[in-house]
């Protein structure tokens, strides 16, 4: 089935992701409290390595637009935005978006990522990188996945390494973080990938 139709597919039923801990799937209304809740408790960790949030960032209204903005990209085949569920007790600890997901010549997306404070360290992220990764590769025919952070998250520079990302330099003033211009490092995952072992900066 082509990618397109897959993913129109995936739009009409309900789009889901499982792993040994993790239930990974779109947003939903329903998740309001308990996101709003996650992101206030984890604002002094999260904020460091977010844009700014804006004044309405953990309103209602700012969610509906978020869930809304979900399922329009899902559908439109421009990003896969997901939460991640612990399986055993379905408890919200983050989540994971492939996002400018580009067709033709590039067939490649960008994954960006967040975990609550008390949930970090704890191997949820791999796994959910690992699942949305063969997911895009197998199921939409990526052939790149690229990722970006700031240099000195150490953590999110495992993250991606573990999972195989390789490192492939440093874009600067890449995005804005925290109110800032700020200069991040690269790395991409390929669905054919026969580089060795590459030296980050």
């Amino acid at each position: 089935m082509p990618p397109d139709a897959v993913l129109m597919l995936l739009a009409k039923r309900k789009l889901k992701l499982e792993t040994e801990r993790l239930s990974l799937r779109p947003p939903t209304h329903s998740d309001f409290r308990d996101w709003a809740a996650l992101r206030r408790q984890s604002m002094d960790y999260l904020v460091p390595w977010e844009p700014s949030w804006s004044p309405d960032h953990l309103s209602r209204k700012a969610f509906t637009n978020r869930v809304y903005w979900a399922q329009r990209s899902i559908a439109g085949g421009s990003a896969v935005p997901l939460f991640l569920f612990r399986r055993k007790d379905e408890t919200l600890l983050g989540a994971i978006t492939l996002d400018n997901i580009r067709r033709g010549p590039a067939q490649a997306g960008t994954l960006g990522y967040w975990t609550g404070a008390h949930f970090a360290r704890k191997g949820y992220m791999r796994e959910a990188a690992a699942a949305i990764t063969h997911y895009a590769f197998t199921r939409l025919d990526l052939s790149r996945i690229e990722a970006a952070c700031l240099p000195e998250n150490a953590a999110s520079r495992g993250l991606l390494e573990s999972c195989g990302f390789k490192y492939e330099g440093v874009a600067q003033s890449y995005l804005q973080i925290n109110g800032r211009w700020r200069t991040h490092v690269l790395y991409a995952s390929l669905r054919s990938d026969r580089r060795g072992k590459s030296e980050a900066g």
